[in-house]
């Protein structure tokens, strides 16, 4: 600031003005800096989220010190303003919070729900997992049969359901050296699963034979090119095929090709007499009316003395089409049997219900109580005809030649000619079944004889056990 000074009058002015100019910064700069510390106040007594110039009706927290008290307008002293000037810089340094929006607080709200779910999930299978672990165990010294047992009908050896197809391969195998023909057709109905790539093979196996016979001074006709294309898809895919063709008189050559530096496998059938060749006709025959060797299921036929206990069953897992997880929900789906009966439904809707209730059970176990109080207990499969029970029981029978009958639960009565399943019977998975001479009958001989007739046989009787 430039000023002209004229005479001694304005040079006193001059000072004077120089003099309240200076004043004024002072106080200006002192106003500015307790302006600047009473801010720094306000916002570390405001708390997060507040701005300060922001009023509030709550009042200002207290901050006791064990201390005097200070002047409340009493100036900074240097290690003050430099703690202040500290703070505030650190303060302007960190980010400020942003304003929350509604989509915030919707992501929040889902973020919350999805770890909630997940956590609940995480309980479930836990549960679950717990669950499985504790009813898949079972002391065998409680269940009504300790297993589903076969019989091989090759060895007549009892077997599990998992030592099923090695016994019967290995059984197979050992046949040759009585029967090539016999093991090789087994070979070819049991090996082989798809029933389409079978009948397609013993088709082509048959064609081969017939036109042997027919043609059996034709060369081309005896010999079978393993590189052929309709053998090569055919029938080497069919496991047992070519052991046939070697059992029947096949031999394996090696011979030139026309056109060819090396030469090729061929299946070579020599010269055979009339009789020969009608000894492998029979042979064809026999592998056209093949069918797969199976393990049957050992009914395990056991005699109980009489027993109030004779409807409670506890059945191994093999009975079940079921996961260990299912099985506990089972119980479940039972309890509500009850509401859902009530409900209206239609036939179809409860006759598809039917269908998938049936579908849960491999096998099943049934007990007939017999006259005397004795019962026969028998283990099936859940989809035999009510005709192999009927044998069953006919065949644990001193005088199974008899007529008898069965009542189901509810009174129905079965009929041995029924062309239905036991589980289209509702025989599944375990049924107490009552068991009755037919009463014309039995009074007929009761009449002639003056006794009833004699009910299990010996051997049934000779183990007879007691329900536990």
């Amino acid at each position: 600031m430039c000023y002209i000074v004229k005479n001694d009058e304005n040079k006193n002015l001059l000072s004077d003005l120089h003099l309240r100019l200076f004043s004024c910064e002072k106080q200006s700069t002192m106003k500015k800096f307790f302006e600047d510390i009473k801010k720094d106040i306000q916002f570390k007594s405001a708390g997060p989220g507040k701005k300060l110039a922001e009023g509030g009706s709550s009042k200002p927290r207290v901050v006791q010190n064990s201390g005097p008290a200070k002047p409340r307008h009493a100036a900074p002293t240097e290690g003050a303003q430099k703690a202040g000037a500290a703070a505030l810089a650190r303060i302007e340094g960190q980010p400020r919070p942003r304003a929350q929006t509604s989509q915030d607080a919707i992501r929040l709200q889902v973020k919350r729900e999805l770890e909630a779910e997940a956590a609940a999930v995480a309980a479930t299978e836990k549960e679950k997992i717990t669950a499985v672990e504790g009813s898949s165990v079972k002391d065998p010294a409680f269940l009504s049969v300790t297993g589903v047992y076969f019989t091989c009908p090759l060895t007549g050896a009892t077997l599990t359901k998992s030592e099923r197809e090695v016994h019967i391969k290995e059984a197979i195998f050992m046949r040759f050296e009585e029967d090539a023909v016999e093991a090789s057709i087994m070979m070819v109905h049991t090996f082989n699963k798809d029933r389409e790539k079978v009948k397609a093979a013993v088709d082509i196996i048959s064609k081969y034979i017939e036109n042997i016979c027919k043609n059996p001074t034709e060369e081309k006709y005896r010999k079978i090119k393993l590189s052929n294309k309709v053998f090569q898809e055919k029938v080497k895919t069919v496991e047992g095929s070519r052991e046939f063709l070697q059992a029947v008189g096949f031999q394996s050559i090696m011979l030139d090709v026309e056109g060819q530096e090396e030469s090729e496998e061929f299946l070579v059938l020599m010269e055979h007499d009339p009789e020969a060749l009608e000894v492998m006709k029979e042979s064809m025959d026999r592998l056209q009316r093949g069918e797969p060797v199976r393990a049957q299921l050992d009914h395990q036929p056991q005699a109980f003395r009489p027993s109030p206990n004779a409807m409670r069953f506890e059945l191994p897992p093999e009975f079940y089409n079921l996961t260990a997880e299912e099985l506990k929900r089972e119980q479940q789906q039972k309890s509500e049997a009850v509401e859902k009966n009530a409900m209206l439904r239609t036939k179809a809707m409860r006759e598809r219900e039917e269908q998938r209730e049936r579908r849960k059970y491999n096998y099943t176990l049934l007990r007939i109580r017999l006259p005397d109080g004795n019962i026969l207990q028998g283990t099936f499969l859940a989809w035999d005809k009510v005709s192999v029970l009927f044998q069953f029981v006919r065949d644990s029978l001193v005088d199974g030649w008899q007529p008898f009958e069965l009542v189901a639960p509810g009174g129905h009565k079965l009929r041995e000619d029924q062309e239905l399943a036991l589980n289209e019977c509702s025989l599944v998975p375990a049924v107490l079944l009552t068991f009755s001479w037919d009463a014309a009958v039995q009074a007929d001989i009761s009449a002639a004889v003056g006794k009833g007739p004699a009910l299990l046989k010996p051997e049934l009787l000779k183990n007879i056990r007691t329900l536990g």
